[in-house]
């Protein structure tokens, strides 16, 4: 395999973290299957869910209606995330104690870089045991962890034991543990570049690797060449302990579709005052540099429009908001607006520290 620089990468995932405070606060939501999310009167969808719940097939993401249709005894709570945040306050005090090298993806998941962390003689095995002991008996929730020479794997590792899971991949065993990985594990491989990629006949990465870099980039473009670096376990990404802001959006799910295109665009003026004001608190190191609109039509399908531009009126949301519904032509349930964003005035790119 391609030489890669030698790391110790540790990714801490809370299980199911929102339901997880909720059961810690209140043991009798323990065994019941239980959601945080949104009223189902008010097109509510699944933030997060509890085990018991996932049995019926809940998920992030579900329609809380749908979800209350697959488990009409679903205890649905509408989460307090000032809560959450104080929680993962605690957890990545307890990384900050490992190390200063941080990647925070969420409230409830993380990066953490222990190359040269002297704890328990510079074991990443230990140190993700300890790490998750200590989140149990302080937090009151369980983390599974994944350990592995780089991000890529970790993140995976991390998924491979959970509920309250440890997956160590030591550099000797990287090249057996992605020989045997689903392409479907690849990290941004989805349903349609699965299916593709099964048309092809390549279920794992041991398939993958029979198809030369041209091959790849001929059929999946510049993902290509990641698809080639990733089955061979290859990220050579650093941990990073800062995040570049490059958009910003607000987002309506409406308790009623939409009807037609008139009604999308009467809910723009109020939509992108709140954009606006959301916008000021980067104003004075981000500037705009484009605008996106998005629609989720009552099917569920969605679209996406956006153009380049400083000058983000109302007249090009309108103008974008048309493009979006004629591409579907089909009552709206949900609204997005958007900005790109880019460093203002020639200034290096702005630096948001991801603190809880």
């Amino acid at each position: 395999m391609t030489e890669q620089p030698l790391r110790k990468i540790i990714h801490c995932d809370c299980d199911c973290f929102f339901a997880a405070v909720e059961m810690r606060d209140n043991p009798s939501l323990q065994d019941i299957p239980l959601a945080i999310g949104g009223s189902s009167d008010r097109r509510g969808v699944i933030s997060t869910c509890n085990y018991p719940a996932r049995a019926f097939g809940i998920h992030s993401a579900m329609a809380t209606a749908q979800a209350l249709k697959l488990c009409p005894h679903l205890t649905v709570l509408p989460g307090n995330m000032e809560k959450y945040r104080q929680a993962s306050a605690a957890i990545m005090s307890i990384y900050a104690d490992y190390t200063d090298l941080i990647e925070p993806l969420s409230l409830d998941e993380a990066y953490l870089d222990v190359t040269d962390a002297k704890h328990h003689g510079g074991s990443a095995t230990l140190m993700a045991q300890e790490i998750r002991q200590r989140v149990s008996d302080t937090v009151g929730i369980t983390i599974s962890a994944g350990v592995a020479p780089n991000k890529y794997i970790a993140k995976i590792a991390s998924d491979w034991h959970k509920p309250d899971g440890l997956c160590v991949i030591t550099p000797d065993k990287l090249e057996d543990f992605v020989l045997r990985l689903p392409v479907k594990k690849i990290v941004g491989v989805g349903k349609v570049t699965t299916a593709k990629l099964q048309q092809m006949g390549i279920e794992n990465c041991a398939d993958l690797r029979q198809l030369s870099l041209a091959q790849l980039v001929n059929r999946f473009g510049r993902f290509g060449k990641r698809l080639y670096e990733l089955s061979r376990g290859i990220d050579e990404r650093p941990v990073k302990t800062t995040r570049e802001r490059k958009s910003i959006s607000v987002e309506h799910t409406f308790a009623v579709d939409l009807p037609d295109l008139s009604c999308c665009v009467d809910k723009l003026p109020a939509m992108l005052s709140e954009l606006e004001l959301r916008f000021q608190k980067h104003a004075q190191q981000r500037e705009v540099a484009g605008a996106v609109i998005k629609l989720k039509f009552a099917d569920f399908t969605q679209t996406t429009v956006e153009q380049q531009s400083g000058e983000c009126s109302l007249a090009l949301y309108q103008h974008l908001c048309q493009e979006a519904w004629l591409r579907g032509r089909k009552a709206v349930r949900l609204i997005g607006v958007g900005y790109r964003l880019r460093p203002k005035n020639g200034q290096q790119v702005e630096q948001l520290k991801l603190l809880y």
